[in-house]
Protein backbone atom coordinates (compact mmCIF):
# COMPACT_ATOMS: atom_id res chain seq x y z
CA UNK A 1 0.00 0.00 0.00
CA UNK A 2 1.39 3.39 -1.05
CA UNK A 3 0.11 5.53 1.85
CA UNK A 4 2.57 8.38 2.32
CA UNK A 5 2.28 9.79 5.84
CA UNK A 6 3.35 13.40 5.64
CA UNK A 7 1.58 16.68 6.32
CA UNK A 8 -0.74 18.15 3.71
CA UNK A 9 1.49 20.98 2.52
CA UNK A 10 4.53 18.70 2.52
CA UNK A 11 2.70 16.25 0.26
CA UNK A 12 1.56 19.11 -1.99
CA UNK A 13 5.09 20.43 -2.27
CA UNK A 14 7.36 17.40 -2.32
CA UNK A 15 5.71 14.00 -2.82
CA UNK A 16 6.03 12.74 -6.38
CA UNK A 17 8.42 15.46 -7.49
CA UNK A 18 11.03 14.46 -10.04
CA UNK A 19 14.67 15.12 -9.21
CA UNK A 20 16.78 17.19 -11.57
CA UNK A 21 19.89 15.02 -11.32
CA UNK A 22 21.77 16.89 -14.04
CA UNK A 23 21.45 20.54 -12.99
CA UNK A 24 19.98 20.20 -9.45
CA UNK A 25 17.06 22.52 -10.17
CA UNK A 26 14.50 23.16 -7.43
CA UNK A 27 11.47 22.06 -9.47
CA UNK A 28 10.60 18.91 -11.38
CA UNK A 29 12.13 18.75 -14.86
CA UNK A 30 9.68 18.52 -17.74
CA UNK A 31 10.03 15.54 -20.08
CA UNK A 32 8.29 16.45 -23.32
CA UNK A 33 9.14 13.33 -25.27
CA UNK A 34 6.25 11.35 -26.75
CA UNK A 35 8.55 8.50 -27.78
CA UNK A 36 10.67 6.39 -25.42
CA UNK A 37 13.00 3.37 -25.86
CA UNK A 38 11.44 -0.08 -25.87
CA UNK A 39 14.57 -2.23 -25.77
CA UNK A 40 16.54 -2.91 -22.59
CA UNK A 41 14.09 -0.96 -20.40
CA UNK A 42 11.97 -2.12 -17.47
CA UNK A 43 8.99 0.08 -18.43
CA UNK A 44 7.76 0.78 -21.94
CA UNK A 45 6.67 4.42 -21.66
CA UNK A 46 4.09 6.07 -23.87
CA UNK A 47 1.84 9.10 -23.15
CA UNK A 48 -1.39 7.19 -23.79
CA UNK A 49 -0.30 4.59 -21.22
CA UNK A 50 -0.28 7.23 -18.44
CA UNK A 51 3.35 6.40 -17.56
CA UNK A 52 5.60 9.15 -18.85
CA UNK A 53 7.91 10.41 -16.08
CA UNK A 54 5.78 13.47 -15.34
CA UNK A 55 2.49 11.56 -15.50
CA UNK A 56 3.78 8.86 -13.21
CA UNK A 57 5.22 11.29 -10.66
CA UNK A 58 2.07 13.41 -10.42
CA UNK A 59 -0.05 10.28 -9.99
CA UNK A 60 2.00 9.46 -6.89
CA UNK A 61 1.30 12.93 -5.46
CA UNK A 62 -2.44 12.72 -6.07
CA UNK A 63 -2.63 9.22 -4.60
CA UNK A 64 -0.86 10.48 -1.48
CA UNK A 65 -3.23 13.45 -1.20
CA UNK A 66 -6.26 11.15 -1.35
CA UNK A 67 -4.74 8.48 0.93
CA UNK A 68 -4.99 6.02 -1.96
CA UNK A 69 -2.69 3.32 -3.28
CA UNK A 70 -2.61 4.66 -6.83
CA UNK A 71 -3.98 7.30 -9.16
CA UNK A 72 -4.30 8.27 -12.83
CA UNK A 73 -4.28 11.70 -14.48
CA UNK A 74 -6.76 12.45 -17.30
CA UNK A 75 -7.29 15.12 -19.92
CA UNK A 76 -10.44 16.44 -18.20
CA UNK A 77 -12.76 15.75 -15.32
CA UNK A 78 -15.31 14.20 -17.68
CA UNK A 79 -12.62 11.90 -19.11
CA UNK A 80 -11.94 10.72 -15.57
CA UNK A 81 -15.63 10.28 -14.77
CA UNK A 82 -16.60 8.47 -17.98
CA UNK A 83 -13.59 6.15 -17.92
CA UNK A 84 -14.03 5.24 -14.26
CA UNK A 85 -17.74 4.54 -14.67
CA UNK A 86 -17.33 2.44 -17.80
CA UNK A 87 -14.51 0.46 -16.19
CA UNK A 88 -16.98 -1.00 -13.68
CA UNK A 89 -20.09 -1.26 -15.87
CA UNK A 90 -21.08 -3.41 -18.83
CA UNK A 91 -24.24 -4.30 -20.74
CA UNK A 92 -26.86 -5.64 -18.35
CA UNK A 93 -25.48 -3.79 -15.32
CA UNK A 94 -27.25 -1.15 -13.26
CA UNK A 95 -25.92 1.89 -11.38
CA UNK A 96 -27.50 4.06 -8.69
CA UNK A 97 -26.63 7.75 -8.84
CA UNK A 98 -27.26 10.55 -6.42
CA UNK A 99 -30.05 12.91 -7.44
CA UNK A 100 -28.00 16.11 -7.24
CA UNK A 101 -25.03 15.84 -9.58
CA UNK A 102 -22.85 17.89 -11.88
CA UNK A 103 -24.80 18.43 -15.10
CA UNK A 104 -22.08 16.88 -17.28
CA UNK A 105 -22.28 13.63 -15.33
CA UNK A 106 -26.07 13.65 -15.59
CA UNK A 107 -25.85 14.14 -19.36
CA UNK A 108 -23.25 11.38 -19.74
CA UNK A 109 -25.52 8.90 -17.99
CA UNK A 110 -28.85 9.88 -19.52
CA UNK A 111 -27.59 10.35 -23.07
CA UNK A 112 -25.19 7.41 -23.46
CA UNK A 113 -25.72 4.59 -20.97
CA UNK A 114 -28.75 3.10 -22.67
CA UNK A 115 -26.72 2.80 -25.88
CA UNK A 116 -24.41 0.41 -24.02
CA UNK A 117 -27.21 -1.54 -22.35
CA UNK A 118 -26.50 -0.05 -18.92
CA UNK A 119 -29.51 0.88 -16.79
CA UNK A 120 -29.50 3.53 -14.09
CA UNK A 121 -31.59 4.99 -11.29
CA UNK A 122 -31.38 8.38 -9.63
CA UNK A 123 -32.20 8.66 -5.96
CA UNK A 124 -35.07 10.75 -4.65
CA UNK A 125 -32.70 12.46 -2.23
CA UNK A 126 -29.29 11.93 -0.66
CA UNK A 127 -30.09 9.99 2.52
CA UNK A 128 -28.89 6.39 2.75
CA UNK A 129 -32.46 5.06 2.49
CA UNK A 130 -32.80 6.82 -0.87
CA UNK A 131 -29.85 4.83 -2.21
CA UNK A 132 -30.89 1.51 -0.71
CA UNK A 133 -34.37 1.85 -2.23
CA UNK A 134 -32.88 2.01 -5.76
CA UNK A 135 -30.61 -1.03 -5.50
CA UNK A 136 -31.30 -4.00 -7.78
CA UNK A 137 -29.80 -7.46 -8.19
CA UNK A 138 -27.69 -6.23 -11.10
CA UNK A 139 -26.50 -3.01 -9.42
CA UNK A 140 -22.72 -2.78 -9.74
CA UNK A 141 -21.94 0.74 -8.51
CA UNK A 142 -23.21 3.68 -6.49
CA UNK A 143 -22.09 7.14 -7.58
CA UNK A 144 -22.22 10.14 -5.28
CA UNK A 145 -21.06 13.76 -5.15
CA UNK A 146 -20.62 15.49 -1.81
CA UNK A 147 -20.77 18.42 -1.41
CA UNK A 148 -22.89 18.35 -4.54
CA UNK A 149 -22.97 20.77 -7.46
CA UNK A 150 -24.70 23.22 -7.17
CA UNK A 151 -26.81 22.83 -4.00
CA UNK A 152 -24.03 21.69 -1.65
CA UNK A 153 -25.97 18.68 -0.36
CA UNK A 154 -23.98 16.36 1.92
CA UNK A 155 -24.03 12.57 1.62
CA UNK A 156 -22.94 10.26 4.45
CA UNK A 157 -19.68 8.68 3.23
CA UNK A 158 -19.51 6.00 5.93
CA UNK A 159 -23.09 4.90 5.32
CA UNK A 160 -22.57 4.71 1.55
CA UNK A 161 -19.35 2.72 1.94
CA UNK A 162 -21.04 0.28 4.33
CA UNK A 163 -24.02 -0.17 2.01
CA UNK A 164 -21.74 -0.84 -0.95
CA UNK A 165 -19.59 -3.32 0.97
CA UNK A 166 -22.66 -5.19 2.17
CA UNK A 167 -24.08 -5.43 -1.34
CA UNK A 168 -20.79 -6.05 -3.15
CA UNK A 169 -20.93 -2.94 -5.32
CA UNK A 170 -18.30 -0.30 -6.04
CA UNK A 171 -18.64 3.11 -4.39
CA UNK A 172 -17.54 6.07 -6.54
CA UNK A 173 -17.43 9.73 -5.54
CA UNK A 174 -16.84 13.01 -7.32
CA UNK A 175 -14.77 14.83 -4.68
CA UNK A 176 -14.17 17.97 -6.75
CA UNK A 177 -16.07 20.48 -4.62
CA UNK A 178 -14.34 19.37 -1.42
CA UNK A 179 -10.82 18.83 -2.80
CA UNK A 180 -8.37 16.51 -1.02
CA UNK A 181 -7.69 19.37 1.40
CA UNK A 182 -11.19 19.24 2.85
CA UNK A 183 -12.24 15.62 2.42
CA UNK A 184 -10.63 12.20 1.95
CA UNK A 185 -13.40 9.72 1.08
CA UNK A 186 -11.10 6.67 1.08
CA UNK A 187 -10.67 7.14 4.83
CA UNK A 188 -14.41 6.48 5.14
CA UNK A 189 -14.34 3.35 2.96
CA UNK A 190 -15.20 4.81 -0.47
CA UNK A 191 -13.56 2.82 -3.30
CA UNK A 192 -12.94 5.30 -6.12
CA UNK A 193 -12.37 9.07 -5.84
CA UNK A 194 -12.68 11.33 -8.89
CA UNK A 195 -11.67 14.96 -9.39
CA UNK A 196 -12.00 17.55 -12.03
CA UNK A 197 -8.40 18.62 -11.49
CA UNK A 198 -9.24 21.71 -13.52
CA UNK A 199 -10.74 23.05 -10.29
CA UNK A 200 -8.99 23.15 -6.90
CA UNK A 201 -5.97 21.09 -7.94
CA UNK A 202 -5.31 23.45 -10.85
CA UNK A 203 -6.72 26.43 -9.00
CA UNK A 204 -5.74 29.17 -11.46
CA UNK A 205 -8.34 28.77 -14.23
CA UNK A 206 -5.69 27.99 -16.83
CA UNK A 207 -5.61 24.20 -17.29
CA UNK A 208 -8.04 21.35 -17.90
CA UNK A 209 -7.44 17.97 -16.25
CA UNK A 210 -9.01 15.09 -14.33
CA UNK A 211 -7.87 12.55 -11.77
CA UNK A 212 -8.91 9.23 -10.28
CA UNK A 213 -7.52 7.75 -7.05
CA UNK A 214 -8.24 4.26 -5.71
CA UNK A 215 -6.67 0.94 -4.78
CA UNK A 216 -4.06 -0.51 -7.11
CA UNK A 217 -6.57 -3.17 -8.15
CA UNK A 218 -9.23 -0.62 -9.10
CA UNK A 219 -6.76 1.68 -10.82
CA UNK A 220 -5.47 -1.23 -12.91
CA UNK A 221 -9.03 -1.94 -14.01
CA UNK A 222 -9.58 1.71 -14.93
CA UNK A 223 -6.23 1.85 -16.73
CA UNK A 224 -7.11 -1.16 -18.90
CA UNK A 225 -9.95 0.92 -20.36
CA UNK A 226 -8.26 4.32 -20.17
CA UNK A 227 -5.35 3.33 -22.42
CA UNK A 228 -7.88 2.54 -25.16
CA UNK A 229 -10.11 5.57 -24.56
CA UNK A 230 -7.09 7.85 -25.01
CA UNK A 231 -7.92 10.40 -22.33
CA UNK A 232 -4.33 11.05 -21.21
CA UNK A 233 -2.97 14.49 -20.35
CA UNK A 234 -0.09 16.24 -22.10
CA UNK A 235 3.12 16.36 -20.11
CA UNK A 236 3.27 20.14 -20.19
CA UNK A 237 -0.15 20.35 -18.55
CA UNK A 238 0.89 17.63 -16.10
CA UNK A 239 3.88 19.78 -15.16
CA UNK A 240 1.66 22.84 -14.72
CA UNK A 241 -0.76 20.82 -12.59
CA UNK A 242 2.04 19.63 -10.33
CA UNK A 243 3.19 23.22 -9.90
CA UNK A 244 -0.35 24.31 -9.02
CA UNK A 245 -0.90 21.55 -6.47
CA UNK A 246 2.11 22.78 -4.50
CA UNK A 247 -0.01 25.69 -3.23
CA UNK A 248 -3.36 23.88 -3.07
CA UNK A 249 -3.37 23.49 0.70
CA UNK A 250 -2.72 27.19 1.23
CA UNK A 251 -5.21 28.30 -1.42
CA UNK A 252 -8.07 26.08 -0.33
CA UNK A 253 -7.75 26.94 3.35
CA UNK A 254 -7.91 30.63 2.46
CA UNK A 255 -10.97 29.95 0.29
CA UNK A 256 -12.60 28.04 3.16
CA UNK A 257 -12.25 31.06 5.43
CA UNK A 258 -13.51 33.50 2.82
CA UNK A 259 -16.49 31.32 1.92
CA UNK A 260 -17.57 31.09 5.54
CA UNK A 261 -17.50 34.89 5.76
CA UNK A 262 -19.46 35.26 2.51
CA UNK A 263 -22.07 32.68 3.55
CA UNK A 264 -22.65 34.36 6.91
CA UNK A 265 -22.90 37.77 5.26
CA UNK A 266 -25.33 36.62 2.57
CA UNK A 267 -27.51 34.64 4.99
CA UNK A 268 -28.21 37.83 6.96
CA UNK A 269 -28.85 40.03 3.91
CA UNK A 270 -32.43 41.16 3.31
CA UNK A 271 -32.09 40.61 -0.45
CA UNK A 272 -31.13 36.94 -0.13
CA UNK A 273 -33.77 34.24 0.04
CA UNK A 274 -31.55 31.24 0.82
CA UNK A 275 -27.86 30.31 1.11
CA UNK A 276 -26.56 26.79 0.47
CA UNK A 277 -23.30 26.27 2.36
CA UNK A 278 -22.43 23.33 4.66
CA UNK A 279 -20.47 25.60 6.99
CA UNK A 280 -23.68 27.34 8.11
CA UNK A 281 -25.46 25.90 11.12
CA UNK A 282 -28.70 26.39 9.18
CA UNK A 283 -27.54 23.85 6.56
CA UNK A 284 -29.58 20.65 7.12
CA UNK A 285 -26.43 18.50 7.00
CA UNK A 286 -24.06 20.83 8.87
CA UNK A 287 -23.33 18.24 11.58
CA UNK A 288 -22.58 15.51 9.04
CA UNK A 289 -20.34 17.84 7.03
CA UNK A 290 -18.48 18.74 10.19
CA UNK A 291 -17.90 15.04 10.91
CA UNK A 292 -16.49 14.09 7.50
CA UNK A 293 -14.86 17.27 6.21
CA UNK A 294 -11.71 19.06 7.38
CA UNK A 295 -13.10 22.35 6.03
CA UNK A 296 -16.37 23.35 4.38
CA UNK A 297 -14.94 24.45 1.04
CA UNK A 298 -14.94 27.52 -1.13
CA UNK A 299 -18.18 26.76 -2.98
CA UNK A 300 -21.70 27.93 -2.18
CA UNK A 301 -24.93 28.84 -3.90
CA UNK A 302 -27.56 31.41 -3.04
CA UNK A 303 -30.93 32.63 -4.25
CA UNK A 304 -31.97 36.25 -4.46
CA UNK A 305 -35.47 37.23 -3.39
CA UNK A 306 -37.93 36.25 -6.11
CA UNK A 307 -38.60 39.83 -7.22
CA UNK A 308 -34.90 40.55 -7.89
CA UNK A 309 -33.24 40.00 -11.27
CA UNK A 310 -30.31 37.58 -10.83
CA UNK A 311 -28.88 38.36 -14.26
CA UNK A 312 -28.80 42.09 -13.58
CA UNK A 313 -27.18 41.41 -10.22
CA UNK A 314 -24.40 39.40 -11.85
CA UNK A 315 -23.80 42.13 -14.43
CA UNK A 316 -23.42 44.75 -11.70
CA UNK A 317 -20.60 42.83 -10.02
CA UNK A 318 -17.24 44.47 -10.65
CA UNK A 319 -14.63 42.44 -8.77
CA UNK A 320 -16.39 39.07 -8.86
CA UNK A 321 -16.41 37.66 -12.39
CA UNK A 322 -19.21 35.84 -14.21
CA UNK A 323 -17.27 32.80 -15.39
CA UNK A 324 -18.00 29.25 -16.53
CA UNK A 325 -15.72 27.27 -14.26
CA UNK A 326 -14.89 27.37 -10.55
CA UNK A 327 -12.26 27.04 -7.82
CA UNK A 328 -9.76 29.54 -9.18
CA UNK A 329 -7.98 32.03 -6.95
CA UNK A 330 -10.40 34.64 -8.31
CA UNK A 331 -14.03 34.73 -7.14
CA UNK A 332 -16.63 33.87 -9.77
CA UNK A 333 -20.38 33.41 -10.12
CA UNK A 334 -22.51 31.54 -12.62
CA UNK A 335 -26.11 30.59 -13.26
CA UNK A 336 -26.25 26.75 -13.07
CA UNK A 337 -29.46 26.80 -15.11
CA UNK A 338 -27.60 28.50 -17.97
CA UNK A 339 -24.25 26.68 -17.72
CA UNK A 340 -23.33 23.58 -15.69
CA UNK A 341 -26.90 22.22 -15.65
CA UNK A 342 -28.21 23.73 -18.90
CA UNK A 343 -28.45 20.30 -20.55
CA UNK A 344 -30.98 19.22 -17.94
CA UNK A 345 -34.62 19.93 -18.71
CA UNK A 346 -36.34 22.66 -16.71
CA UNK A 347 -38.48 19.93 -15.15
CA UNK A 348 -35.48 17.96 -13.90
CA UNK A 349 -33.80 21.10 -12.60
CA UNK A 350 -36.96 21.98 -10.70
CA UNK A 351 -37.13 18.49 -9.21
CA UNK A 352 -33.56 18.91 -7.97
CA UNK A 353 -34.27 22.34 -6.54
CA UNK A 354 -32.14 24.23 -9.07
CA UNK A 355 -34.10 27.42 -9.65
CA UNK A 356 -33.45 29.75 -12.58
CA UNK A 357 -32.40 32.46 -10.15
CA UNK A 358 -29.89 30.29 -8.32
CA UNK A 359 -26.36 31.72 -8.30
CA UNK A 360 -23.33 29.49 -7.72
CA UNK A 361 -20.54 31.38 -6.00
CA UNK A 362 -16.93 30.16 -6.16
CA UNK A 363 -15.09 32.14 -3.51
CA UNK A 364 -11.49 33.07 -4.22
CA UNK A 365 -8.60 34.33 -2.13
CA UNK A 366 -9.31 38.07 -2.31
CA UNK A 367 -9.70 40.11 0.87
CA UNK A 368 -13.17 39.27 2.23
CA UNK A 369 -13.97 42.93 2.85
CA UNK A 370 -13.48 43.62 -0.87
CA UNK A 371 -15.77 40.74 -1.84
CA UNK A 372 -18.47 41.92 0.57
CA UNK A 373 -18.18 45.46 -0.79
CA UNK A 374 -18.67 44.18 -4.34
CA UNK A 375 -21.67 42.06 -3.39
CA UNK A 376 -23.17 44.97 -1.46
CA UNK A 377 -22.90 47.47 -4.30
CA UNK A 378 -24.38 44.99 -6.81
CA UNK A 379 -27.26 44.08 -4.49
CA UNK A 380 -28.01 47.75 -3.84
CA UNK A 381 -28.60 48.25 -7.56
CA UNK A 382 -31.26 45.53 -7.86
CA UNK A 383 -33.12 46.10 -4.58
CA UNK A 384 -36.30 47.39 -6.09
CA UNK A 385 -38.85 45.81 -8.42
Amino acid sequence: MNRIKKGLNTICTHVGELKDEQFKGAVSPLYMSSSYAFEDVSIKRYPRYFNTPNQEALSIKIAALEHAEAALIFGSGMAAISTALMAFLKAGDHIVLQQTLYGGTYSLVTETFEKFGISYSFTKGWEIDDFEAQLKENTKAIYIETPSNPLLTITDLTAIAKLCNNRGVVSIIDNTFASPVNQNPIDFGIDVVIHSATKYMGGHSDICAGAVAASEEHIERIFDLAKNFGGSLSDYTVWLLERSIKTMGLRVKAQNQNAQRMAEYLEQHEAINKVYYPGLQSHPNHTLAKAQMHGFGGMMSFELKEYLDAKKFRKHLKLIKSSMSLAGVESTVISPAETSHALMSAKIRAEQGIKDGLIRFSVGIEEPEDLISDLEQALSKVQFK
